[in-house]
């Protein structure tokens, strides 16, 4: 199902790893990785994406019965076996700044039987010697020669580095499979004899009736709401991109972290499935936000985007901002607005007839740009370094503009096609505008009329000077400050005719007469505005 250019999933798809991965429409689960920044490490998380939130889960051991239910330590007995040795095998140590943890346990031998051991446990003690600052080879050393006997403390690792390449497997005890891929740290079997001097057999380690019973299960850790968030692949403030990898931050600031995907198909499916829950929520808050206004006041659309921002030292710096489409205007804000009161508080406000909309950037191969200018007949104006795709620029009244970002091309084609609407319909409305100007030293008035196109007339008389319709401008110049030469030609003798006019705001005028123009387009030929379309092109080409 496709909304506002988003591809919303429908069907099931196999999660890497051996886990299901379970799509329907609005709901998708995975298995993904949490980066840590500052270690620089990996850990395996679950991801749980609902309608409304995006929940992050870590694995835990947890206690099901029994008397023990809030211990974060076991305390497990091993015998060990003539055969398999304690049955299991470890990883780590201090050497690699994390802990010795179980890393294989061998089906209905020692570790196995006792129901109280998983992979990911970090051993804390052994026959109660803290094993926590030990090397591996310490601890490999002290469990081969702790006699037939062997006591161990464990804690279930929940942020497991993912380099230790530990199995996820299902959330049960006994696990006697690997992940199938290798891991840099050496995985050390203590399934030998050790040396002990006693080979007979030893009794099996196995739970007693009373003692608590553990899981291994999926716990959720962290919930985001999905109403009003934003997402983001790039490293803060830089246009440094992320590797398969982005950050979902809710309306309160509350971060998912960086979530890390083994594959960048895995990562763009990910990243179109959340931003299709959001673009849903984003559309109801829309529709509420309707009902409390007028039929002339309402919100064509709304949602992040990434705004450049030019430093003092010329460097490129990017901050969210949350842009709006509402009636007459186009709004700016730092924080969305959840009130009809928050309306008032945006950072910029620009009425949409004096604004112009232009894409500068879209997600090609470098070889492939100079092509798609051409073709595109995208012409660059000024200069633009954006190093990210999917940009867009909206100039604005004196010659300003604002530089803007989003993560998809399907929402780069939304914002197109919205401003045109929401820009179209202002026109529709207003029906026209008026400007003081000057004219050979007088001071006039200038119309744009969606009905009949160009007025001239005197400030003080109301005498009207010319006329001419969308039609007669055939062509127009300007000095970039304040006067323009506008090129009509006379109905009736079919010369031009050059008009010449000095503005406060040249850049807004200019843009009243694109917004007129294209509205009067839209109005007669709206198939042809559509084919027009930039984003779109690029779109439907791939």
């Amino acid at each position: 199902v496709t909304y506002m250019g988003i591809t919303r999933l429908s069907l099931e798809r196999a999660e890497p790893r051996g886990h299901l991965l379970c799509v329907n429409l609005r709901t998708k689960t995975g298995i993904a990785l949490l980066y840590d920044e500052v270690s620089e490490n990996a850990y395996d998380i679950r991801l749980k994406l609902t309608k409304e939130v995006l929940t992050i889960q870590k694995q835990d051991v947890v206690c099901v019965s029994g008397s023990d239910r809030s211990a974060n330590h076991r305390t497990v007995t091993l015998h060990r076996q003539p055969v398999g040795g304690l049955g299991l095998s470890i990883k780590g140590g201090a050497e690699h700044k994390v802990p010795v943890v179980i890393s294989k346990m061998f089906k209905d031998q020692a570790a196995d039987q006792t129901g109280m051991l998983f992979i990911g446990d970090a051993i804390v003690q052994v026959n109660g010697i803290n094993v926590e600052s030990a090397t591996h080879e310490e601890v490999v050393h002290l469990l081969r020669n702790a006699g037939d006997e062997v006591t161990i403390t464990v804690q279930y690792l929940r942020e497991a580095p993912s380099f230790l390449k530990l199995p996820l497997g299902s959330p049960g005890p006994s696990s006697d499979h690997s992940s199938g891929a290798s891991s840099p740290l050496f995985d050390s079997g203590l399934h030998l004899n050790g040396n002990s001097a006693n080979t007979a057999p030893s009794s099996p380690s196995s739970p007693i009736a009373n003692e608590p019973k553990y899981e291994k299960r999926w716990l959720d850790t962290l919930s985001v709401p999905l109403s009003m968030a934003r997402i983001s692949r790039y490293k803060t403030g830089t246009d440094k991109l992320r590797s398969n990898a982005f950050e979902v931050l809710a309306l309160d600031g509350v971060s998912t972290g960086i979530l890390q995907f083994y594959t960048a198909q895995e990562s763009a499916d990910w990243l179109r499935a959340i931003s299709t829950n959001i673009s849903d929520l984003t559309l109801q808050n829309m529709k509420m936000a309707n009902k409390c206004s007028s039929p002339s006041d309402q919100v064509i659309h709304m949602g992040w985007v990434h705004e450049r921002l030019e430093g003092t030292d010329s460097s490129q710096l990017y901050k969210f901002k949350f842009l709006a489409l509402k009636g007459s205007s186009f709004y700016i804000f730092s924080t969305p607005p959840v009130s009809t009161l928050d309306w008032v508080r945006a950072e910029k406000m620009y009425n949409l007839c004096e604004v112009l909309f232009k894409i500068h950037k879209l997600w090609l191969a470098d070889d492939c740009w100079l092509q798609a200018n051409l073709y595109f007949g995208i012409h660059q104006d000024f200069d633009f370094e954006d190093h990210r795709p999917y940009c867009f620029s909206v100039m604005v009244g004196h010659g300003k503009s604002h530089c803007f970002n989003v993560e998809l091309g399907s929402e780069l084609a939304v914002w197109e096609k919205s401003f045109q609407r929401a820009i179209f319909l202002e026109v529709q409305r207003t029906g026209s505008k008026t400007y003081m100007c000057s004219w050979q030293g007088d001071v006039l008035c200038f119309t744009v009329d969606f009905a009949l196109g160009f007025t001239c007339f005197d400030s003080k008389t109301k005498n009207v000077l010319w006329r001419f319709k969308f039609s007669q401008l055939k062509g127009s110049s300007d000095d970039g400050k304040t006067k323009v030469k506008l090129l009509f030609q006379n109905a009736d003798t079919k010369q031009i005719e050059t008009k010449e006019l000095e503005f406060q705001d040249l850049t807004g005028v200019l843009h009243c007469i694109h917004s007129f123009i294209a509205a009067k387009v839209a109005s007669v030929d709206p198939v042809f505005i559509d084919s027009q379309s930039i984003a779109r092109k690029y779109m439907y080409s791939n």
